[in-house]
């Protein structure tokens, strides 16, 4: 039989979905499962997003072109101007999702064996996207009791070697909710332009910072034109998770030139998507401040639900609508997968997220779950419940 190759075994599975069988299971023997696995938000889609896919007159559904349609992109630079990132078309390209621009990303900037740091927690697919570019992420932990702040940038700049070409950051971060200050920008703003690294910022949950906090991009700093790439999508911005539509942006010529290139090979990203995502743009900032709100009140509810629960500990997040809670078992792996497959009450259960595969240091956060506060408060405070009296009845 022919062997599958080193890099395919190495592929991790997904946190977030490898758990999905048990929950089908569940459902199937008359279990109602509440997801808190996933950033799926509940949040309606614009409506003129939807009109422009329903109502459009399109006669042959054509190619895009490679970096996104002139309109999309013309139109987005706008968007970003308006948010104190002055970028140009030009500086744009248009991806089948915020996935696709980081593999372009990692392509373009990186070479087998090349070293990338990244803070952990972080987004359990920068392990897969690493994995498939044969590239080695290089950690360096934060922590729940300081909320998952930017660690030392001393403990940071001991990783660098010579094979590392760029600092990732999530801002604000998925898994932990964290919002990086403009103080925290501008360390990492320092030691990119001492060791002529890229700065890689995973920008997609932007519009989602609370409690009087604002959202400081890396693409407006000044001194960072050839250092600064900025990840971003309409999934969690518009409620769009199925239109897989990103971007890539960046001043960097060099760089844009050479992702246009992963870009062309793609061909183009999906019609269709690149419409509803024009007319997304058009969204009333009255959308947002609600979506905020919204997002704040369940986060709150949240927060305070689960500090009711003995041996819980949880950060506070500032952004994004997901957090990281510590509970009391020593497996959050085998937990997760128990509260499926063993257990409900009153046939309900709940979905989590271990948190181990938002690390890529070995038995790092074997205790802690990924929590997505994408129901509304009611489901929140049932969540909760149950878990509560999951954690009373789980037997290890």
């Amino acid at each position: 039989m022919p062997s599958i190759s080193h890099k395919g075994a190495l592929m991790p599975e997904s946190p977030i979905r490898k758990l999905v069988p048990y929950a089908e299971n569940a459902k199937k023997n008359g279990t109602k499962v509440y997801h808190l696995n996933i950033g799926q938000p509940d949040i309606k889609t614009p409506q003129v997003a939807l009109d422009a896919v329903k109502n459009n007159t399109i006669e042959v559904l054509s190619y895009a072109r490679s970096e996104g349609s002139e309109e999309y992109r013309t139109k987005l630079s706008a968007y970003y101007q308006k948010n104190n990132i002055q970028v140009s078309p030009n500086n744009i390209i248009a991806t089948t999702g915020g996935s696709e621009a980081l593999l372009f990303t990692i392509g373009s900037i990186t070479d087998p064996g090349d070293e990338i740091i990244i803070p952990e927690p972080f987004y359990a697919n920068y392990n897969g996207f690493s994995t498939a570019s044969g590239v080695k992420v290089v950690p360096v932990i934060s922590k729940i009791e300081d909320n998952f702040a930017l660690p030392k940038i001393e403990d940071l700049e001991k990783l660098i070697s010579p094979k590392t070409k760029a600092i990732l950051i999530c801002n604000p971060g998925n898994p932990t909710g964290y919002l990086y200050s403009k103080e925290e920008i501008e360390k990492l703003k320092k030691i990119v332009l001492k060791h002529n690294l890229f700065l890689i910022a995973d920008e997609v949950y932007r519009e989602f910072a609370y409690d009087g906090h604002t959202h400081h991009s890396v693409m407006s700093e000044v001194g960072l034109e050839e250092h600064a790439i900025m990840i971003d999508s309409v999934s969690k911005r518009y409620s769009m998770c199925g239109a897989r539509i990103g971007c890539i942006v960046s001043k960097n010529t060099e760089f844009i030139n050479t992702a246009i290139k992963f870009a062309q090979a793609r061909l183009s990203p999906p019609t269709y998507a690149l419409l509803a995502s024009e007319a997304a743009l058009e969204t009333p900032q009255s959308y947002f401040d609600d979506v905020i709100e919204e997002y704040v009140e369940r986060r709150n509810t949240l927060i305070s639900e689960l500090e009711k629960i003995d041996g819980v500990k949880v950060a506070n997040p500032k952004g994004a609508f997901y957090c990281v809670a510590e509970l009391p078992v020593n497996d959050t792996d085998d937990f997760a997968q128990w509260i499926l497959e063993k257990f409900n009450h009153q046939n309900e259960t709940v979905m989590v997220a271990p948190a181990s595969g938002f690390y890529s240091t070995a038995g790092e956060g074997k205790n802690q779950v990924r929590i997505a506060y994408v129901l509304n408060k009611k489901d929140l405070i049932r969540c909760v419940e149950i878990l509560k009296i999951a954690l009373e009845q789980y037997p290890n």
